[in-house]
């Protein structure tokens, strides 16, 4: 299916479901919907980042979380982490995917109300190629120092997950 044609939930201020709509139909007319961003980070505390591909239609080339997606039409919030994990990075190990936050909608997440997972993981990645041009891990203070230049390179929404992560108490176990 053409990713334009994905059927997705149309939200109001609070998240509550209001109707459904194709996903480039919602994003034409700037509608609230649904997303999850999760945070991979290795036993040596690195975060896992992808470099959305440039055939993407929304921020291509640029740094995102480690996996992130819409929520479908009908589908709740952790059951598309476990799936976007598993589509974008082949983890199918989600036994310690831990619920973080979760960020309100607003123009710098696209009009997503995004929740926001963490998972610690050692194991091999397979980058889905239609989705991802490249993945890296990356140190903490190496993210810190990429924000701090805000030169473009990071999504809107990564930096401010990344901000209300810091801000939080949550850290990877």
């Amino acid at each position: 299916m053409n990713p334009a044609d994905e059927l997705l939930d149309v939200v109001d201020i609070n998240d509550r479901v209001l109707s459904q709509m194709r996903r480039a139909d919602i994003h034409a007319r700037g509608l609230m919907h649904r997303a999850v961003h999760v945070l991979v980070f290795n036993s040596d505390g690195d975060l896992f980042l992808q470099k959305r591909s440039m055939s993407k239609d929304e921020n291509p080339g640029l740094w995102d979380s480690s996996a992130a997606g819409h929520v479908d039409a009908g589908e709740d919030y952790r059951h598309c982490a476990q799936r976007e994990l598993g589509e974008e990075l082949g983890i199918s190990e989600v036994a310690g995917l831990k619920f973080l936050f979760k960020l309100e909608a607003c123009a710098d997440t696209g009009n997503e109300h995004s929740e926001i997972y963490q998972l610690v993981y050692d194991g091999e990645l397979a980058l889905q190629q239609s989705e991802i041009d490249e993945g890296q891990w990356i140190s903490p203070q190496r993210l810190k120092q990429w924000l701090a230049c805000d030169d473009g390179r990071v999504t809107a929404t990564l930096a401010l997950i990344w901000q209300a992560y810091c801000e939080s108490s949550v850290k990877p176990d």
